[in-house]
């Protein structure tokens, strides 16, 4: 008998149960064993999709990777062509993202705090996606026309990653509820005349 046409294949099935069980318990809490009895397939259907855990892990961070631009992008379309409009949308979403009862945190942040080696394949990953959300942020922060944009940029990437964080340990009555006025208040510094003269 042949599964229906619409039926995830074993690969997206693993993907989907590993996804779910890393992200809510842990990469290094989660055994093969426990992916494979959530996605019920057989052992050897795991390993010719994924031959290693590592690439499983890996595998895992780029489906993260994909939902967080998807997100990103959604956010975005609210506003376009409005770097303003849209940096405060970020902030606002990333308040609401970070604050809700089944946030978990940054599964980037995560994975790097469990896997510590660079050479990690997940850890190459992670500093892809690292790269592009400097970049981005950046070119966001650069359509304000300030004449000195990296402090900004880099200040609202520490903003939002602080905001990751306390939203994973601090839960939803923590602060992380707090970031999109605190990125208001400095963007607003950074558009004062004050700032506006050069060093």
């Amino acid at each position: 008998m042949t599964e229906p046409a619409d039926k995830p294949c074993a690969r997206d099935r693993i993907l989907a149960a590993a996804n779910d069980l890393f992200y809510r318990e842990g990469i290094r809490a989660i055994g093969i064993d426990t992916v494979i009895e959530r996605a019920g397939v057989a052992k050897m259907s795991l390993y010719r999709a994924f031959p290693s855990k590592d690439d499983l892990i890996a595998a895992f961070l780029e489906m993260r990777d994909k939902m967080y631009w998807d997100w990103w992008d959604s956010v975005m379309a609210r506003h376009p062509d409005e770097p303003r409009r849209q940096l405060r949308a970020l902030f606002e979403a990333v308040a609401k993202r970070t604050s809700g009862t089944q946030y978990r945190g940054c599964p980037f942040v995560n994975m790097s705090v469990e896997f510590p080696d660079h050479a990690h394949p997940g850890r190459h990953v992670v500093a892809r996606h690292m790269e592009e959300l400097r970049g981005r942020l950046s070119a966001l922060v650069e359509g304000l026309g300030l004449a000195q944009p990296k402090p900004l940029t880099d200040q609202l990437m520490l903003l939002l990653e602080g905001a990751y964080s306390a939203g994973n340990t601090m839960g939803a009555d923590g602060p992380s509820a707090s970031v999109a006025a605190c990125a208001e208040i400095i963007i607003q510094a950074h558009l004062s005349p004050s700032l506006q003269r050069p060093a």
